[in-house]
């Protein structure tokens, strides 16, 4: 073996010493970092375990604050005879944005920084924009509310977006909800009843009744317009100081169609419309005059078959 071989295999004999030192240093690395784990994870639980159990403890004293700040910023306004709409719009302005801010700072315990939340929140400024749009013009459309007043708390409201109607029960930051004659809860944005035209029902304090009878065209035209304006005179609900008509509303194809007129204060109404609908069907049965209703006259020519 030349003099060259013996310095090679020195060479790799000093390498492969040096690579198996370098994993064992690094074994002892991996275990000594393994058993500091170890070793320290029973603190980092405990820490962790009394962090989450401050921040529960936090929540539920600031779900209490929030409680507490919203009465507070109600009473003056019930004091002073703030419309009911207005007391509910700023109390769930308030609920939001203050539980908002107790989130954020539970979050900021646990080593997030508020400040680099609205930096990334800034960056990202326009797709949260599009995203949120939507609560955004609902947000618009409860200060429009609010501000034009098209309707109240009580009013009852048909709206054209998608053909609800009930009576307003609350108006919120967001979202108004309507209780329909069934008792049933609907929810509408705030955006779609400001952009869109609605029908408030009960904004006047009386409201017009029209009935319809049909009457036979052999009957006693003068005296069943007699019996039904007796009607309206006889009923105490309706105005007196108002119009009361009846006219003849139609010339159908099997009956002459009459029209009955008056008004009801709105509490009246719908009790007043029954009453007089049946009122009119007894007394017209009563004087003989006859309801028409559509028939068919066949006429046989005898000279057939």
């Amino acid at each position: 073996m030349g003099k060259d071989d013996g310095f090679m295999t020195i060479h790799y004999g000093l390498a492969a010493a040096t690579g198996s030192i370098m994993e064992g240093v690094e074994e002892q690395i991996r275990k000594g970092a393994v058993q500091e784990f170890l070793g320290t994870l029973p603190e980092k639980a405990l820490n962790l375990g009394l962090r989450i159990l401050l921040a529960a403890l936090f929540f539920l004293i600031g779900v209490k604050v929030i409680k507490l700040i919203r009465k507070i910023v109600k009473k003056p306004m019930e004091r002073a005879g703030a419309e009911l709409g207005v007391i509910q719009f700023v109390d769930s302005f308030v609920k939001a944005t203050l539980y908002v801010v107790l989130v954020m700072g539970l979050a900021s315990s646990f080593g997030l920084d508020a400040a680099s939340v609205v930096a990334v929140l800034g960056s990202a400024g326009v797709a949260i924009g599009l995203a949120v749009q939507g609560s955004l013009s609902n947000l618009a459309g409860g200060v429009l509310i609010l501000a034009l007043k098209p309707f109240r708390v009580g009013d009852y409201i048909k709206e054209s977006y998608s053909n609800q109607e009930g009576t307003v029960t609350e108006i919120q930051i967001f979202y108004t909800k309507l209780l329909t004659p069934d008792n049933q809860t609907v929810i509408l944005p705030n955006g779609n009843l400001a952009n869109n035209s609605l029908v408030n029902i009960t904004m006047q304090e009386v409201r017009r009744m029209d009935v319809t009878v049909g009457i036979s065209y052999h009957a006693d035209l003068k005296r069943a317009k007699a019996v039904l304006m007796g009607i309206l005179e006889e009923d105490e609900a309706v105005l007196k100081d108002r119009d009361m008509l009846v006219f003849v509303s139609e010339l159908g194809s099997s009956s002459v169609v009459l029209g009955v007129r008056c008004w009801f204060r709105q509490e009246d109404f719908w009790q007043g419309k029954w009453r007089v609908t049946e009122e009119c069907k007894l007394r017209l049965d009563a004087c003989g005059i006859e309801i028409a209703y559509d028939q068919l006259d066949v006429h046989i020519d005898g000279k057939l078959g």
